[in-house]
């Protein structure tokens, strides 16, 4: 029975990358492949792919849901103006997004937050989160965050630097088009166009999907037996040309590769049986830990993962826990970046 200590590492907080390499293709990338471990570079991508095989990428696009604002209250009901961060993490309806808001304690049921030219009306507080209402909804709603948010850097970041207009740049892929997450499939960032041309004059295909990333790929497993962790839904959707390419490329004989754990995830949650993939849409909660027997994922490209995170739990599923060791243990030594503006990894079963 697999434990929560099983998948924990000590990592040196000198190799957490609080920016991205510039260019983006020119991370490091260690590849596992045939139990040896190969140093090599994002732009060399193309020497370890073959004509014919497929990369599957997350083409969510996130939104500038940090906002600042002030809880304005009636004087006649006490205490004036309170500075309020609210960062969006998922999205109710139209108009009303789930958030994490600090100071917590400051807001109530029924409190106003003004966010420039937007208010929002607190519905809702329960389990560390509000519900707000805002005064805009749709794509009117999506512009003002555009306009007034900053990039919701995770924690590991955001703990060491605010956001600040080049993360407007930096955490959003080249190919971002569909608008619903609240982080990036950061896997997908080392890819500039260069990069995506070279590959494609090498015969290599690519095909998209959709997985609108949560706050909940943040969120800590709390449970020591890992079985026992509920993960965080999220939205994705599988189109039916993703699902035939997916499919065609397995019949060729070519490898299926998504870029991220996010695409992995939405790939195998519209898996429907050995090799089979159909067109998929809804919430997926998939859970993917070590004895998963992978359906349509041939390998994986991913960047380098939080000690006990669901993340490298899938990497362990799919490389196996020996070898997941070894790699983050290379990882270390050879001072790899890690996290989300890291460097990455080609994990070849």
């Amino acid at each position: 029975m697999l434990t929560l200590s099983d998948f924990d590492f000590d990592l040196p907080e000198a190799l957490i990358a609080l920016r991205p390499a510039v260019p983006r293709s020119s991370s490091r990338m260690l590849v596992s492949a045939s139990d040896a471990l190969h140093d090599s570079m994002v732009a060399d991508l193309g020497s370890w792919l073959a004509e014919g095989d497929l990369l599957v990428f997350n083409n969510t696009k996130v939104i500038p849901s940090r906002l600042s604002g002030t809880r304005t209250r009636d004087t006649i009901h006490g205490s004036g103006v309170s500075q309020i961060e609210a960062t969006m993490i998922e999205r109710v309806s139209g108009d009303t997004w789930r958030a994490l808001a600090k100071p917590l304690k400051r807001l109530a049921v029924g409190d106003e937050v003004v966010f420039g030219d937007i208010y929002a009306e607190v519905m809702a507080k329960e389990d560390g989160q509000v519900e707000l209402k805002f005064s805009a909804t749709g794509a009117a709603l999506d512009e003002s965050f555009r306009r007034l948010g900053q990039m919701p850097l995770p924690p590991y970041i955001a703990s060491k630097r605010p956001a600040d207009a080049q993360d407007m740049d930096d955490y959003q892929t080249v190919f971002a088009k569909e608008t619903g997450a609240v982080a990036a499939p950061t896997a997908s960032l080392h890819f500039d166009e260069a990069l995506l041309a070279g590959l494609k004059a090498a015969g290599v295909k690519s095909t998209e999907v959709t997985l609108h990333v949560g706050a909940g790929t943040f969120l800590p497993v709390k449970t020591d037996v890992i079985a026992e962790h509920k993960m965080h839904s999220e939205w994705g959707a599988v189109s039916e040309q993703a699902a035939a390419d997916i499919a065609e490329t397995l019949a060729n004989g070519g490898r299926v590769i998504p870029v991220g754990t996010t695409a992995l995830r939405i790939i195998e949650t519209a898996a429907t049986g050995q090799g089979d993939i159909g067109a998929w849409s809804g919430d997926t909660d998939i859970f993917i830990t070590p004895g998963y027997e992978f359906k349509v994922t041939s390998a994986l490209m991913t960047n380098f993962h939080l000690p006990k995170s669901t993340l490298l739990m899938l990497v362990a599923a799919l490389i196996g826990m020996d070898r997941a060791r070894k790699v983050y243990g290379y990882a270390i030594t050879e001072k790899y970046r890690f996290f989300s503006y890291g460097d990455s990894s080609l994990l070849i079963p």
